[in-house]
């Protein structure tokens, strides 16, 4: 069954957990897709698991309609969110309208996301008035990342955490359609979630969230660079992959590869 905005609320209401995931190109996509998975984001984190970058700042909106439409051919029931990547949307209304509706036309976007809270309240609105639904995004925003001085937790002073729940507020008045907690307080991200009518997605925000969602390569043991505390590995896939390129690169040098059942 195609997932959407409304089958999200339903969940929230009904007590149903959302699961999400990343996918930054086709191939992972379609196996996600495959895999029941209720939302697939298309994340900047591809500036960092895809491209190598130190942060997701460097993400590009031409990258990221580029991930967004390698996704989109593969994904048939998920919804299929894309992040608005740094300086897309910060700078004004107008932007925000503008590099929204190219991730819907050129990318195939089913939805937006954007990180922060008041500041950017008027690019949502202004964009929920034109027709795209808008995914919100608080505690720790990657974006923000020189700012905060690193990936850290947010909201565990009771000044921030009132910041955290009052931005949660005027998101939601502002008519986003759910709001992704990163790296708070678990609860503080369970009074948000009990605060709001929409659904909440956390990561690295405790059980209480209503879904969770983690970066695919984290949660399959494929991105050795760093485990955040919050990512559980499903699979070790990265030392499978190493081992099996290993074995292909032992079979050549040895004259196993290719034999004659695998020749023509």
């Amino acid at each position: 069954m195609k997932k959407t905005i409304k089958t999200l609320k339903s969940m929230k209401e009904k007590g149903e957990k959302i699961t999400a995931l990343t996918a930054y190109e086709t191939l992972f996509a379609g196996l996600l897709d495959d895999s029941d998975i209720d939302l697939i984001l298309v994340g900047d984190s591809a500036g960092m698991v895809f491209a190598g970058h130190e942060t997701t700042i460097p993400v590009t909106m031409d990258e990221m309609i580029y991930h967004t439409r390698s996704v989109r051919r593969a994904v048939k029931n998920a919804l299929l969110v894309a992040d608005m990547p740094f300086m897309s949307y910060q700078t004004s209304v107008q932007d925000a309208l503008q590099n929204a509706g190219r991730l819907l036309k050129e990318g195939g976007a089913e939805a937006i996301k954007m990180e922060g809270g008041s500041r950017i309240v008027e690019q949502v609105k202004a964009c929920v008035e034109a027709g795209i639904p808008v995914m919100g995004h608080l505690g720790m925003t990657p974006q923000s990342v020189n700012q905060f001085g690193g990936f850290k937790t947010q909201g565990k002073k009771d000044d921030d955490a009132e910041i955290l729940k009052k931005d949660a507020l005027e998101l939601e008045k502002a008519g986003v359609f759910a709001i992704v907690l990163e790296k708070i307080p678990a609860e503080l991200a369970k009074m948000i979630s009990e605060a709001l009518t929409i659904p909440t997605i956390g990561i690295g925000a405790g059980p209480h969230t209503d879904g969770q969602i983690l970066v695919t390569q984290d949660m399959l043991g494929m991105y050795e660079k760093f485990k955040p505390k919050f990512v559980r590995l499903y699979a070790s896939m990265a030392a499978e992959i190493k081992s099996a390129v290993k074995e292909y690169a032992k079979d050549i040098r040895e004259g196993n590869f290719p034999n004659k059942d695998e020749s023509f």
